[in-house]
Parts: structure tokens; sequence; C-alpha cells
């Protein structure tokens, strides 16, 4: 059992909510259809009625026919009898269609909490859950959830049944109707002795229908990269551990449901077989007749069938209570980046920022900043240089608020970043990451993402802006080309590209910048040059610099060890002080520079 719960456990932000609460919250989800489901309440009740008044009225006639039967109109008993099951149908539509609307609302209005949540969420959260296992809660649990309504208006609908019928046959025969209700607290014990373990493998159930989610979304992401290194059948052996757990946990929980049924119905014949007896000797002695016998045994099938439905139902009802209590928990989950709610918002932003004694880690134990200090100046470019795992991309993960820092300040034109409203802060920043993402669409749309009301006019001027628009040229339908899937229709260089002309159109006030142009052709990387020129004129600019000439441009480099500064200046400073800057300029940015590639001319020539 142990393989197959492997990777199964909850995820960090799952927590445990008791039925009480569950069933709380799920009510509160359907206030806004408080006026359907009133109706829905009142056609329940109607249905229940009418389903046991027709076995009453065909008990009543069979007396009739019995006692007497030249006077029995049999024909007025058929159309009664038509009358009521066409009432019990069309008071039946009524309550299905009102109560499909009402719950169709509210699995709308949870999928959007649910998005919301989702959205609301800061970048830590997704580096710890697995995209596809999120995208399971939103979809699948949400349909899911959408049984708990269904099976509680049932419960309900069977209820009432019962009701209606044990109190009209008490009126018969007392004895009778005990017999019939002494079996019942059996039942009930032997449906709620499951409701644990339904609870228990449903809840495996979904997760590992997310871990197979995830599995898939990672496959065919990353099919490429699987394909060029020719891991096809590791892939499929990973997704066959996957499915095995899959099939062994859902085999589980359907032996689960299955086996309630066959006990149920040993409780159920037992009670029948006792009733016959005792019902049969009452009608041999005509102490019961015949139309009071019928409605027992027709009442008999009222009672069993709904209380043993019942029962079953209280398993299955924690299929949706598991999906309700996965929902809840994404949407109850913990931000890690938490501000002070002040949400103060910026008339514009000048672009002083200031890291002071700041510590971050993303990992408790794995410190990548430690009583860091940087101040950048309004207006300047600093560039970020060091080797991977020196703390570059953090630092612009920081000035993004995407990851919050453990102690410090970071300040921002003077103000606590934390004081800030998000989405106002970040509507002054332009940042273009190392792998820019597109979304399918056309150009066109990518360019205007942060800026939906832009003109076509503004569009074009700002993708003209980045290179002159020369680039477009390479485009076979402009600005009208179709990306495709994460821009997978263009090249990296065009995606950067595009990427730039995004942040133009912006115009943001701060522009953070993950360079990276090493997968590009020199005239790509000329463009690309070019429109990062064109994004640092006369704003606050934050480059991870892999490029010299990105680097020679800056008015300020910062070298980072380890979390650290460890040197900062020009390129001609830190070069005249022969430190570590020099050691990665002759290392990695050397051979970039126009004089070492006419020197490589010059030997080449010369031999």
């Amino acid at each position: 059992m142990g393989f197959f719960m492997d990777g199964l456990d909850a995820e960090e932000y799952d927590r445990q909510y008791g039925d009480r609460e569950l069933v709380s919250r799920i009510v509160r989800q359907f206030r806004p259809e408080a006026w359907r489901m009133a109706i829905v309440a009142g056609t329940v009740v109607c249905v229940a009625a009418v389903d046991v008044a027709l076995p009453i009225y065909i008990s009543h006639s069979l007396d009739g026919l019995v006692e007497k039967p030249g006077s029995f109109n049999l024909l007025t008993a058929a159309i009664i009898i038509t009358l009521l099951a066409s009432l019990s149908w069309g008071l039946n539509y009524v309550r299905r269609w009102l109560s499909s609307q009402a719950i169709g609302n509210v699995v709308l209005s949870m999928r959007e909490q649910a998005f919301d949540a989702v959205m609301e969420r800061d970048l830590s959260f997704y580096d710890a859950i697995p995209s596809g296992k999120v995208v399971s809660r939103v979809s699948s649990d949400t349909a899911a959830f959408t049984q708990v309504v269904n099976l509680t208006i049932d419960l309900i609908a069977q209820l009432l049944i019962v009701v209606f019928i044990v109190g009209y046959l008490f009126t018969i025969n007392t004895m009778l109707t005990l017999i019939m209700l002494s079996i019942s607290p059996f039942i009930v014990i032997a449906a709620l002795s499951f409701r644990h373990q339904a609870r228990k493998w449903i809840t495996q159930s979904r997760r590992v229908m997310a871990e197979l989610n995830a599995h898939f979304q990672e496959s065919i992401k990353g099919i490429s990269v699987a394909k060029t290194f020719r891991q096809e059948r590791a892939i499929y052996d990973k997704f066959m551990d996957v499915n095995k757990r899959s099939y062994y946990v859902n085999l589980r929980t359907g032996f689960t449901f299955a086996s309630i049924f066959p006990i149920l119905n040993i409780f159920a014949g037992l009670g029948t077989a006792l009733l016959v007896y005792y019902g049969g000797g009452r009608a041999l002695n005509n102490e019961l007749s015949a139309g009071d016998w019928y409605l027992f045994v027709q009442g008999m099938q009222l009672f069993w069938f709904p209380l043993t439905s019942i029962a079953s139902f209280w398993s299955q009802f924690q299929l949706g209570l598991a999906a309700g209590e996965r929902l809840f928990a994404l949407m109850d989950a913990e931000p890690n980046v938490v501000q002070t709610g002040e949400d103060l918002k910026l008339k514009q932003l000048d672009g002083d920022m200031s890291f002071e004694n700041l510590n971050f880690a993303y990992k408790e134990g794995e410190q990548v900043l430690k009583d860091f200090t940087l101040h950048i100046q309004p207006g300047e470019t600093l560039a970020l240089v060091g080797h991977t795992g020196a703390g570059k991309s953090s630092i612009a993960k920081l000035l993004t608020r995407f990851y919050e820092f453990q102690s410090g300040q970071l300040l921002v034109d003077g103000m606590d970043i934390r004081r800030l409203d998000l989405l106002d802060y970040r509507h002054h920043l332009g940042i273009v990451n190392q792998s820019p993402f597109l979304f399918d669409g056309t150009v066109k749309h990518n360019i205007c993402y942060g800026t939906p009301d832009a003109s076509d006019e503004q569009v074009l001027a700002a993708a003209h802006r980045v290179a002159g628009g020369d680039w477009l040229n390479s485009l076979p339908q402009g600005l009208d080309t179709p990306v495709g899937e994460r821009g997978s229709n263009l090249s990296m260089g065009q995606r950067q590209l595009v990427a730039l002309a995004r942040v133009i159109l912006q115009n943001p006030s701060v522009f953070i910048f993950d360079e990276a142009t090493a997968s590009v052709d020199p005239l790509t990387e000329a463009l690309i040059q070019e429109g990062i020129d064109e994004v640092l004129k006369n704003r606050t600019s934050i480059v991870i610099a892999h490029r010299l000439s990105t680097i020679k441009h800056a008015d300020r480099i910062i070298v980072l060890d380890h979390g650290g500064i460890i040197e900062e200046g020009t390129h001609e400073e830190l070069l005249e002080q022969e430190g570590h800057y020099a050691e990665l300029y002759n290392t990695y940015f050397r051979h970039q520079s126009l004089e070492y590639i006419e020197n490589i001319a010059g030997l080449e020539l010369a031999s």
C-alpha cells in the first residue's frame, strides 16, 4: 500500500474542515440563489406528498374493489392514478430545472472564486505546487462539488417520503410499522461506519487525479525536450507508475462504495422477512384489509429504498465534501506576500529604491540575500552581474514584490513596499523575463496585453520604436501574425522583441530586464539591443546583464556573489580593480568586445 500512497500527501496549504463547517460554507455559497432554492424546497415537499399519496390511493381503490366490486369505477381510478403520476413528473421537472440553474450558478461562482484565489497566490506558491494540481482543483473538484448539492436535495426528498409514509402507516397498524422501523438503526450505523473510510479514499482519489493532470501537463509542455533527449520511455514509465497508483486508489474507492449495498440489503431483507411473516398472519386472520396489506408491502418499498439510498448517499456525500474541502483550502491558503493593508497608490514612481539590511530565502535555511543593502537612484541604469545563484534574479523578484523577504526593509520612493497597492505599483513596472511568455493570439494582441485599451496606431508605434520596426518585416502577417501556444511560432529573438514592444507601449517608470540573447543570431541580438536602449531612456532600469554591450552602457555595475555585493562601479572602474568583475569579464564577456573580435580576425589573417 505504501507505494500506491506515495506522493498523495496533502499539499502545504491543505487543511482539515469539519463536516459542519463544510456544509455551512456550502450553504453560504447558495445565498444568492435563495429564491430558487426556496421553490425547489417547496416542490420537494409536494413531490414527496404526491409520491406517498399514489400508493395510498391505490390501497383505498383495492379495498373499494374488494368490498364493492360492482360499484367501483376502474376508469376513474386509472385517470386519478395517471394524474398523480403526471403531477409527480411535472413537479420533479420543475425541481430539477430550478436546482440545475441554481447549482450551475453556484459552480460558476465557485470557479470564479477558485480562479481568483489562483491569481492572488504569489510565485512562491507555484514553486511548491505543480500547476496541473492547481488546474485539477479549479476544474475537476468544482464539478465534483455539484454532487454534494444534488445528493443533498435527493436526500431531503427521500427523507420526506419516509416521514410521510411512516406517519400514515402508524395510523393503520402500529406494530407492523414498528417492525419496519426496528431495522433502520442498523442501516444508519452501517452507513455511518463507512463515512471515514469513504472520505479518506475519495480524498486520495482527488489527489491522484491531480497528480495525473500535473504529469500530463508537464509531459506535454516538455515533449520537445523529451524527444530531443530520447526520454519518451522514461515519461511513459513515470506515467505508468502514476496510473497504477490511480488504479489502486480508485479500486479501493469503488470497493468502499460497493461493499455498503450488500450489507444494507441484508438488513433490508431481515426487515422484509419480519414484516411478511407478521403482516401475512394478520391478513389471513382478516385483521388487515387487502388494501392495507398492499399499502404495507408498497410502503415497505417506499421505506427501504429511500433509507438504503440515504445510507449509501452518506458515503457518496463524502465525494462532494472532499472536493469542497480542497476548493476551500485553495481559497483559504495564506499568501506568503503580505501587505500592510494601507494600499497606497502612487501618482508617479520616481524609481528611488533601497534595500536596507534585507534578508531573503526561498526556503528556510537556504539564505539567498543576507543583510543586503543597496540604493538605486532615480533614472539610474543598474546592471547586475555574477555567477548563477549569486542573487541577481532574486533582487528583481523582490522589487516586483513576487516574493516575501523575511526581514529588513525595501523602500520605494521612501515608502515601505508593503504599504503599496500592488496592482497600482506593478502598473509602474515594466518587466521582461529571460524567456518571455507570449499568450496564444497575434503579435498585436501580445504587445497590447498590458495596455488593452491601446489603439492600433499606438501598438504599431510601439513596435516601430523597437529597432525601427524592421523586425516586423520578418513576420508573415506583420502584427496580425499568430504567435502560437507560448509563442511557439516565433523565434526566441522575436519573442524578446515582442516583449520589449509590450513594455514600450506600457511606458513604465521602472524597467526590469533579465537579458538573455545567447541563443539568438547577431542581427537579432543587435535589434534587441536597440530595443533595450530605447526602453532604458529616462527611467530607472535594473538589468540582469549577460551581454557586454548592456554592461558597458550601465551607469553602475553591481557584482554579486552568494547574495552579497562584492564590487560596484562602472565598467572601466571595475576592470582597473582587477577583481571578481575582471575575472568575469575575461571569462564570459571579453570575447564579445570589438577589440577581441578584431584581434581574432587579425590572427586568422596572419595565419
